[in-house]
């Protein structure tokens, strides 16, 4: 308790605590679909996208959550508008889309700013880098992305599993597989300064992941993904400041233990002949 009192009375802290709940809350569960449907590389594109996004917006002084979240919604759209129409595969526009927008970030840096502590925040994570205007708009937008997935759930589910189906049943897939889209491009923005463009997509990976070793039905992996992501970024948070270790690798590494832990769970209940 001591120790949690102490975390807290530092304003950065309570900042970094509000804002990763909510983002990791949002990744996980917007993960789940996007594992399901072999679609959990587009966080990693699209954080690389953002990052592009973002050393532009410092070099032309512009406010740079305010650049990168459009720019990373229109990606998102036009990725999945190519990988339907069966133009290019979807890990090969992924892959084509993350190397150029990385190339230009980089290359914006280094014509303009140089790798300066606001630029590293960005590519590396820092729970320093987030202002208070950060903080309102990500809460904001957090709820906002979590209100959108608890009415759209249904539908989610159908799309997820069977997107013929649920054109024949009247769901919208374009517009719902539009949504999964957009709400991950935001969700990706605004963890980015957490926990880098390097680690962003492990929120919505390993959660999802991890919940799958025991749990079989959607709902459960669901939930589950849901409160291990925010239990694995509050261990995380206490990992980082005790030892003094990044956010972002701590956060990833509880949950790589976490994944660990349920992967031996699971053999251990297979040997016992556990259902």
């Amino acid at each position: 308790m001591d120790l949690v009192i102490q975390i807290m009375s530092y304003p950065f802290m309570v900042r970094a605590f509000v804002v990763g709940i909510l983002v990791s809350l949002c990744a996980a569960l917007l993960g789940v679909s996007l594992v399901l449907k072999q679609y959990s590389m587009i966080g990693d594109g699209l954080s690389h996208v953002s990052y592009g996004a973002l050393s532009i917006a410092l070099a032309c002084g512009i406010a740079p959550l305010k650049l990168s979240i459009p720019v990373v919604i229109v990606s998102a759209f036009f990725l999945l508008r190519m990988t339907e129409n069966n133009k290019i595969k979807s890990d090969a526009a992924i892959a084509a889309l993350s190397a150029s927008t990385l190339a230009i970030g980089v290359s914006v840096t280094a014509l303009t700013t140089g790798m300066t502590t606001d630029v590293c925040s960005y590519m590396f994570g820092s729970i320093l880098a987030m202002t208070k205007e950060d903080v309102v708009l990500s809460v904001i937008l957090s709820v906002l992305v979590l209100i959108l997935f608890v009415f759209s759930y249904h539908n989610i589910f159908a799309v997820t599993f069977d997107e013929n189906f649920s054109k024949a049943t009247g769901v919208r897939v374009g517009w719902y597989n539009t949504l999964l889209s957009i709400l991950t491009a935001v969700t990706i923005v605004l963890g980015m300064q957490m926990m880098g463009a390097m680690l962003i997509s492990s929120l919505i990976i390993f959660p999802a992941l991890t919940s799958m070793r025991l749990f079989k039905s959607f709902r459960a992996v669901i939930i589950s993904s849901g409160v291990l992501s925010v239990v694995c970024f509050c261990v995380g948070m206490v990992v980082s400041y005790c030892v003094s270790t990044p956010a972002g690798a701590s956060i990833v590494l509880v949950n790589l233990s976490f994944f660990l832990i349920f992967a031996l769970i699971r053999k251990i209940r297979e040997k016992i002949g556990v259902a």
